[in-house]
């Protein structure tokens, strides 16, 4: 059964997007529907994530573009959403990690320890989760992709923002040795599936 749009550089592409709900994630599924990929939205939010699919398919006219509410902190729930968009769909190519949040603090001596747990389960938490919910379906794809947006504040961490910026630095060491992973299972022939990290300055919307 043909999906997607037909046209684009990711036809035929069946990409999921973890945090599909926010501004971030309305935009990345209207830009992979316009590439031509079918696009697989979750978010913990069922109606911010429907006006996501909305946009993205009535914006573009003929793409396959659906929604499905997971929580995402849960394994087996991200394990059950990764089984039915590989079941529906006959193949998972691409995982799009957008889950994201912020706590910061005026001064690193003011920084709070609730901070750092409400950031460990939303910027590391379902980093691991996906990871580890769709590193077999990515892997059987011959072009399978794990990718975790992340922010340059991983890599320049100030003050105030301690506990996001160690959360940001730790999901990309989780995201790395998933890419160690795929590069070791392809052996000698080398691998068809990557994990990369995009480092964004900031998202922005109007």
């Amino acid at each position: 059964m043909a999906h997607g749009n037909g046209n684009g550089p990711l036809s035929g592409a069946v990409i999921a997007v973890a945090g599909a709900g926010g501004p971030a994630g309305r935009a990345t599924l209207a830009r992979l529907a316009d590439a031509g990929a079918t696009v697989i939205g979750s978010d913990n939010d069922p109606e911010r994530l429907a006006e996501a699919v909305d946009a993205a398919r009535y914006g573009h006219g003929g793409a396959t573009v659906v929604g499905d509410t997971v929580d995402l902190l849960d394994l087996e729930s991200t394990r059950d959403w990764a089984v039915r968009v590989e079941k529906d769909f006959g193949h998972v190519d691409g995982l799009v990690h957008l889950v994201g949040g912020w706590r910061g603090s005026e001064t690193f001596t003011r920084t709070s320890l609730d901070d750092w747990d409400f950031l460990e389960l939303l910027l590391i938490r379902t980093v691991q989760n996906t990871s580890l919910a769709f590193h077999e379906a990515l892997q059987r794809s011959d072009r399978g992709r794990y990718l975790l947006i992340s922010a340059a504040g991983a890599s320049k961490p100030t003050a105030g923002n301690a506990a996001y910026s160690a959360a940001k630095a730790a999901a990309e060491a989780w995201t790395l040795a998933m890419a160690d992973y795929f590069r070791k299972a392809g052996g000698e022939q080398g691998p068809t599936s990557a994990a990369a990290i995009l480092v964004v300055k900031a998202l922005v919307h109007d």
